[in-house]
Parts: structure tokens; C-alpha cells; sequence
């Protein structure tokens, strides 16, 4: 028995009969109606997968297009369901039509039980299929909406990051390529993902590739992908991150890891919108929308002849500079209190809360690693608090930070007297290890030592 409720309508009540007698035993359920204006109240009653419609309902007309008219309500209605139309009357044109009306096939009575037995299973196979795709394609929306839900929100409301906002705003509605520049830690994938939510390809996927974290044997592989024996751990066909983002966003962040070599290929693919997977000649279009981040300063890169100019005027329609944490003032505090509630639930801490002093020290830190460190200082305080208030005795931050900022004061002196410090501290006292680690004799180190009274 096939898995399929069938709906028959036919003005002929003998018809009707016949075909109830013949196919009650080849599907799941068999409803007939004699009326079709009873066709809508019926479909909505059950989940048909197969209609066989009569081409003419009343004596003496034999046009078809009684049949034709509830063909189109049917599809209208229910897409995906297979009907299948039956007449006594062959013309080749009325046969054309409904098939260009969403008629799946045609039968003629009087029909051929085998005949008309294979005609509908076949349409019953047609609308499993259908429903499977449509079931797919709700799985794949569901999918890349809970994908792009991911995204981590963006904190504070300073100027310097309103400044940003607007900026992701204007540049989103457009497929304009983006490179986003910035320190370490200042949130640059955060600005890629609200690009992609504000642009024309939200529904579609956001693709995120790490170019350092990306080998060189392994780059073709995973941006252009692969078919099956391409090399020797090629077990099956493989599409790359360029045809994952199909339609969608790809956002390749660290490129200035990126190998001079390398640059060439990943060039030829943004210029050309296609790629070859490895071991295929066969060319795949590809339709993204191109966002790039750095860390580092490409144009000095260009100079040095480290990075391609050609690649940086393609990825560097737009650029957006996501400012550092010590430039965004009270965001430190909004930030702050954010991460702490995250680790609190986490960690089940939920009284805690940051007194005024530590609010103070930790505006007064340079935040070397931004939002990452400040992050991580958070999440450390939480894990390791004794009591609700956290003070600035419980948060760890690198005394030499402010320093660090005024670095062009530092004397050649006051520097290695740092790396001494640094040295022997990592070695856990042990001079000869602080001196092998400064590649010099420990005795050279003893001296330097009392040189500089520490």
C-alpha cells in the first residue's frame, strides 16, 4: 500500500465507485466527491497528497475548463499537491493546458487499471518529493536563522562606537566590499555579523573563515574546496567556504596572515565570482558579499611588499576602524556590568555586584587586549570572588599597562630592567633560567641585577 491519501472527484457516481474499488487497496486513505465546489472544504479537512479531477462536471459541456478552474484553485491552495486529470474527451490542446496549469499527467477513460495504477504512484512520488524539498528548504531557514541568532550584541553608546554604528549601517544596505581594522580584541567579527543582520542577505548564511588559523596546504581546500581523490584524504566531495556563503556573507578575518603567495588566488576568486574546487576543471559561481578585518596595517604591508595592493583596493571599498576600548570611556563600565552578569548566571553568583573603586580602576586601565581582556578580568573576578561585592583588590590587571601608553619615555634601561623582571618571574626565581631565557650567562644577569638594585 502506498503512503498517500487520494482525493477522486468525478460527477459520475459509477466512476466514482470503480475507482474507490480499484485503488482502496493501493493507498492509505480514498475519498471521493461528486460535487466539486465541496473540493476547498475538503483539502482543508485532510492532508491530501494526490487529486484525480474530472475535466467536465456538467451534461453536455465538454470544454474542460470546469476541470481547468479547479486545477487552478487546487494549486493555488495546495502547491505541492500531484493532480492528475481524467476525461473521456482526448484533444491535445485541453492536455496542454492543464499541464500548463499545474496538471501533473493525464488518463482517458476508459482507463487501463496498470496504466492509471503507475500514473499514480508517480504523481504520488512527484508530491513525496515536493514535500521533502519544502521540508528541506524549512530546515536550511530555520538553520541559517539560528546561525545568524548567534551573534553576540554590541555594548555601549559611546561616540566613537556610534560613530562605527552609523558608518555599518549606511555600508550594510549595499554589497559594497568592507574591511574592518582594529587592535586586538576591539570586536571587529561582532561589526562583520551586524553588517550581514542589516544587510539584503540576513536570511542567508554568514560564513566565518580564520585566515591564520588556515595552513597553506589546506587554504585551497577549505575556501574553493574539493572533489573525491583530489589528494589522498579526499574521501568525498567537499564544497569550500566560497560556496557555502553562496548568497550570503563571507567574512575572512586576520587576512593580513595571510601568504603573499596565497593572495593571488584568493584575488582571482573575488575579481572573477567563481572558483574551481580542487581536482575539477569545472568552474561554480559564487554570489557573496565580501568582509575582511586585520589587525594589522595593510598599507605599510604593501610597502614592504608583503601584501598585494591589488587585493587591498578589492577588499577595501569601505573601511570601518573599530575604535579601542580605552577610547570609549564609560562603555568600560556598561561592558563591565554586562560580562558580569553573563558570569554570574554562569557560574551561579547572582548578588555580585562592582563597587565604585573597582568601577574606578578599571576606567583607569589602558585595556592593552579590549573588550577580550576586559572580558576574561571579568570572568576571572567571578570565578574566584569570596564575596558580593566585588573590590579592586579582586580584579587582576597588568600594573604595567599605563606604561605602556607612554612608551616613548621609556629609557633602553628602564626596558630591560622590565625584561629582567618578566624573566625571572617566569622562571619562578631561577636565575639560570631567567638567564638562558634572555640568551645570556647567568652571571651577566647577576650583574645587571645589582646594576639596577633589584
Amino acid at each position: 500500500m502506498a503512503k498517500g491519501n487520494l482525493l477522486i472527484v468525478d460527477d459520475n457516481k459509477s466512476i466514482l465507485s470503480a475507482l474507490e474499488i480499484l485503488l482502496h487497496s493501493e493507498f492509505q486513505t480514498v475519498t471521493t466527491l461528486s460535487d466539486p465546489n465541496q473540493i476547498p472544504a475538503e483539502l482543508r479537512k485532510g492532508d491530501y497528497n494526490l487529486v484525480v479531477l474530472d475535466m467536465n462536471f456538467n451534461a453536455g459541456i465538454n470544454t474542460g475548463n470546469e476541470g481547468i478552474y479547479w486545477l487552478s484553485r487546487i494549486k493555488e491552495t495546495n502547491p505541492e499537491i500531484s493532480v492528475v486529470m481524467i476525461t473521456a474527451y482526448g484533444d491535445v490542446e485541453l492536455t496542454v493546458k492543464a499541464l500548463k496549469n499545474g496538471a501533473t499527467d493525464f488518463v482517458l477513460k476508459p482507463w487501463d487499471n496498470a496504466k492509471l495504477l503507475a500514473t499514480l504512484k508517480s504523481a504520488l512520488q512527484l508530491n513525496l518529493s515536493r514535500k521533502e524539498v519544502t521540508s528541506l528548504k524549512e530546515k536550511e531557514k530555520s538553520l541559517k536563522t539560528e546561525l545568524n541568532r548567534e551573534q553576540r550584541a554590541i555594548i555601549g553608546s559611546s561616540p566613537q562606537l556610534m560613530n562605527v554604528l552609523n558608518l555599518v549601517r549606511k555600508v550594510a544596505k549595499t554589497d559594497a566590499n568592507v574591511l574592518i581594522t582594529g587592535e586586538n580584541g576591539t570586536g571587529k567579527e561582532l561589526i562583520a555579523q551586524e553588517i550581514h543582520r542589516l544587510s539584503n542577505r540576513s536570511e542567508e548564511v554568514l560564513v566565518s573563515v580564520d585566515m591564520g588559523a588556515i595552513t597553506e596546504t589546506l587554504f585551497e581546500s577549505e575556501l574553493f574546496g574539493h572533489v573525491k581523490g583530489a589528494f589522498t584524504d579526499a574521501r568525498e566531495n567537499r564544497p569550500g567556504k566560497f560556496e557555502v556563503a553562496d548568497k550570503g556573507s563571507l567574512f575572512l578575518d586576520e587576512i593580513g596572515n595571510l601568504s603573499f603567495h596565497l593572495q593571488a588566488k584568493l584575488l582571482a576568486a573575488i575579481q572573477n565570482r567563481q572558483i574551481s574546487r580542487i581536482g575539477s576543471n569545472q568552474t561554480v559561481a559564487v554570489d557573496i558579499r565580501l568582509i575582511c578585518a586585520t589587525n594589522k596595517n595593510l598599507g605599510n604591508m604593501v610597502r614592504d611588499g608583503l601584501f598585494r595592493e591589488d587585493l587591498l583596493y578589492r577588499i577595501n571599498t569601505i573601511q570601518i576602524e573599530v575604535p579601542p576600548l580605552r577610547e570609549r570611556g564609560n562603555d568600560i563600565p556598561v561592558l563591565a556590568e554586562f560580562f558580569l552578569k553573563k558570569y554570574s548566571s554562569k557560574y551561579h553568583k547572582p548578588e555580585l555586584k562592582i563597587n565604585q573603586q573597582a568601577q574606578d580602576k578599571l576606567l583607569k586601565y589602558s585595556w592593552p587586549g579590549n573588550i577580550r581582556e576586559l572580558q576574561h578580568t571579568i570572568e576571572k573576578a567571578v570565578i574566584l570572588s569570596e564575596n558580593n561585592v566585588l573590590k579592586p583588590e579582586d580584579f587582576f590587571i597588568r600594573p604595567i599597562a599605563s606604561e605602556k601608553n607612554s612608551s616613548d619615555e621609556t629609557t633602553l634601561e628602564e626596558m630591560e630592567k622590565r625584561m629582567i623582571e618578566k624573566a625571572i618571574e617566569k622562571s619562578g626565581g631561577n636565575l639560570s633560567a631567567a638567564a638562558d631565557q634572555l640568551g645570556i650567562t647567568r652571571q651577566t644577569l647577576y650583574n645587571k641585577i645589582k646594576k639596577s638594585g633589584q
